[in-house]
């Protein structure tokens, strides 16, 4: 039986907990710049890329980055010139690639049997590539996906926050984020810093990061490359529903009680809105409308 590259011990992985992994996989020939240059090349044409200058900041919209801080270059000439582009890229879902995707799945396939054991349903597969210049930073922010974020080459620092930490990021901004993908409330405070767990991350470490965990990055002195590894199960759909619900009694001017504060309460709320959003969506399908779906095996592009 071959060896797991990311290495999660199975008695101490919790899959709400911010924890640290190692793996070996920074000499994998996929993850050299000249490879992703060529990937890069694809996913441009794919529309799949995202890049922003080295001059935002920890406290810029991580939606309005690009916009806000635009790099001029295109993923070729920044990749090839990572050291003086300036600027943050990412090659985005590069599960749509029939090379990169075949990675994804060796790595999540290793993995499975330690999450399933806590975290059953894993679904919606995807990866992530981030190629960053000296300096350069990812501004504060969250996602839905459970993620295993792994360092390839440089070095970076990695703030992460609890993913239940109220005073980061509120029980209404997890509402938004869930219900509209709005991250309009998630907030950068310097206050923060205090409160974050921080990981030096090097070729050879890593971190994992449950879905929502509020986290911002800032790149060390050289070139730095850092793949995302990034899944639902079931507990992160049923979470997700729970918020969707909330949000909804909220703008019939009800006050619902925090996800988590009863769980009893919880599970009441998911078989209701599992049932309603069922029916929901076998109309929209018989009307050919679109339908929001996070159970397909990857992440759509």
């Amino acid at each position: 039986m071959s060896v797991p590259r990311i290495h999660v011990d199975p008695a101490t992985f919790e899959p709400w907990k911010v924890q640290g992994v190692t793996h070996a996989l920074s000499d994998h020939p996929l993850l050299r710049i000249g490879a992703l240059v060529e990937l890069g090349k694809r996913q441009q044409e794919r529309k799949l890329v995202r890049t922003h200058s080295a001059t935002a900041t920890a406290g810029t919209s991580f939606a309005n980055a690009p916009n806000l801080h635009p790099n001029d270059k295109g993923a070729v000439a920044t990749l090839a010139e990572i050291e003086k582009a300036n600027a943050w890229m990412s090659l985005l879902n590069v599960q749509a690639d029939p090379i990169y995707r075949k990675l994804i799945d060796e790595i999540l396939d290793e993995v499975r049997p330690t999450v399933d054991r806590r975290d059953p349903g894993m679904c919606y597969r995807a990866g992530w590539i981030f190629v960053s210049s000296p300096g350069a930073i990812t501004p504060f922010h969250m996602d839905h996906e459970h993620n295993f974020i792994l360092q390839i080459r440089g070095t970076k620092r990695l703030y992460t926050w609890d993913p239940f930490d109220r005073v980061v990021v509120s029980e209404r901004a997890q509402e938004r984020f869930h219900d509209e993908h709005s991250r309009d409330l998630v907030v950068w405070s310097e206050d923060w810093r205090k409160r974050a767990r921080v990981f030096d991350l090097e070729p050879g470490l890593g971190g994992y990061m449950p879905s929502t965990t509020p986290h911002m990055v800032e790149n060390g002195n050289e070139p730095s490359i850092t793949i995302s590894f990034t899944y639902y199960t079931d507990g992160t759909r049923q979470r997700e529903l729970i918020y969707r619900g909330n949000a909804r009694l909220r703008r019939l001017g009800l006050d619902p009680l925090p996800v988590g504060a009863s769980p009893g309460r919880d599970r009441v709320k998911h078989a209701v809105l599992a049932g309603f959003t069922t029916a929901k969506n076998a109309v929209r399908r018989a009307l050919g409308r679109g339908i929001r779906e996070n159970d397909q095996p990857y992440a759509p592009v």
